[in-house]
């Protein structure tokens, strides 16, 4: 089989941001061994050359010596299969199968990870870089041996930096069950958990760590595909060589946080709105470029700066997989902008949300963090400015309790945003009280059309 060289996007934190890179990454192929009609073990390792894979391993494992031994040998890659026929007969008990991993890792059979683990939080909190560095710091300190002899894996579980088990043996694997262990014995909670580790991180690593309730794992070097697509699954955040004051982010970059020591309005998540036809501009107005960057780069860089999290709502998400946050679908289809609202609240993890189109690229943080002031304002739902232009409810703040409201109007089929927000208590600002804070009137300059494009070019 031919390796997948294929690259792949990913996440690069240098300092406080993550930046889009891509990468290709190791692959780890799974091959499931049929001899004499019993399935005796799942081979994981490279995708090249599986029939020597096969035959040696069944050669070190004594069941054949020669060729002579084989009288049918096919390995389907197209299904991960290899069925094998040898003259002899197989103990009716069979060892343990020696796997991938380095220092002798022992497994039966692959854990399932597709299923959500019930110990791991279903909203995992946020990390901030400079905890993934301070952890793997503490793991390198307290490698001693390592440093000494060589030939010694380590990992490490801790949280926000701090370390709380550290372990470390002959093979990564045991690194982790060592761990577990521990844990178990001295009664420690690992749930939502950092695990830190000195080695590769495979797909046995990824599900040991799914049933330890862990987070966030973090290795010093790279993870292989298969580990990535479990982290996927199983709502892990995978970074990797961490090392130089960067790391790479592999599955889940919306758990790490960025620009974590500026000033952050609590209890407020920014939302985008990427929603639309674009009708007028003929094509996606949110990918257009703006002094270098995407018009919805702008908003989010400007977002991600204010609020601990941004999600985009989108029904289109590989359009913006450039984007380190989370990206939600419309619940109720062909409902234009009241069914994104509705999204934005139904995903928010937040009491209030600012919401925000995809085509303002010049948002004003002053008047922002003014309309969020505001929430807090007694009886108010909705915090709606008005421009020059009139009333922008897509520049706005919304209490989750605006949520039934939008889902009731689209089950009566109303499609009018003016007309919806006469149901909701709103605190309106005035164009007079927005130019009063000093706020710029371009925070609500919006792009619809080529011509509105090349004025702000």
């Amino acid at each position: 089989m031919k390796q997948d060289t294929r690259k792949k996007p990913f996440f690069i934190c240098r300092g406080d941001v993550l930046e889009p890179t891509a990468s290709s990454v190791v692959t780890e192929y799974p091959l499931q061994l049929i001899v004499n009609g019993r399935e005796i073990a799942t081979l994981i390792g490279s995708p090249h050359d599986l029939r020597f894979l096969v035959a040696g391993f069944l050669r070190l494992q004594g069941f054949v010596s020669s060729l002579q031994d084989f009288e049918i040998f096919s390995v389907c890659e197209e299904f991960g299969t290899a069925n094998i026929r040898i003259k002899g007969e197989l103990p009716e008990r069979l060892k343990p199968v020696l796997t991938s991993g380095c220092g002798t890792g022992i497994t039966f059979t692959l854990p399932d990870v597709s299923k959500a683990d019930v110990t791991r939080p279903l909203h995992p909190e946020r990390r901030s870089p400079r905890h993934i560095f301070t952890l793997m710091n503490e793991l390198t300190k307290k490698a001693d041996q390592y440093r000494s002899h060589g030939g010694i894996h380590s990992a490490a579980i801790g949280r926000n930096g701090a370390l709380i088990l550290y372990a470390e043996d002959l093979g990564r694997h045991n690194t982790f069950d060592r761990i577990a262990g521990e844990a178990l014995f001295k009664g420690i909670d690992m749930s939502g958990a950092e695990l830190v580790t000195s080695g590769r991180v495979s797909t046995e690593m990824v599900a040991k760590a799914s049933l330890m309730g862990i987070s966030v794992i973090a290795s010093r070097t790279s993870p292989t595909d298969m580990a990535i697509k479990l982290c996927d699954q199983a709502g892990i955040c995978l970074v990797g060589y961490v090392r130089g004051g960067s790391f790479t982010v592999y599955s889940h970059p919306e758990v790490i946080e960025e620009y974590p020591e500026r000033e952050k309005i609590a209890g407020v998540t920014g939302v985008i709105l990427a929603g639309g036809a674009s009708r007028r501009m003929g094509s996606n107005k949110a990918l257009l470029e703006v002094d270098g960057n995407s018009i919805i780069s702008r908003i989010y860089r400007t977002l991600a700066g204010m609020f601990h999290e941004v999600i985009v709502v989108t029904n289109s998400p590989l359009d913006y997989e450039f984007l380190p946050c989370r990206k939600v679908p419309d619940i109720y289809s062909n409902f234009g902008s009241i069914a994104g609202l509705h999204s934005a609240l139904t995903h928010s993890r937040t009491a209030h949300s600012f919401v925000t189109a995809c085509d303002m690229p010049f948002l004003d943080q002053s008047i922002i963090r003014y309309l969020c002031h505001l929430r807090l304002e007694e009886g108010c739902e909705a915090v709606i400015p008005y421009s020059k232009g009139g009333q922008e409810p897509l520049h706005a703040v919304y209490s989750s309790a605006c949520k039934d409201v939008f889902e009731q109007a689209i089950l009566e089929g109303e499609r009018k945003v003016v007309d919806i927000l006469k149901r909701i208590n709103i605190r309106e600002v005035t164009y007079d009280e927005v130019r009063s804070i000093g706020g710029q009137s371009a925070s609500f300059l919006n792009v619809n059309t080529p011509e509105e494009y090349e004025g702000i070019k």
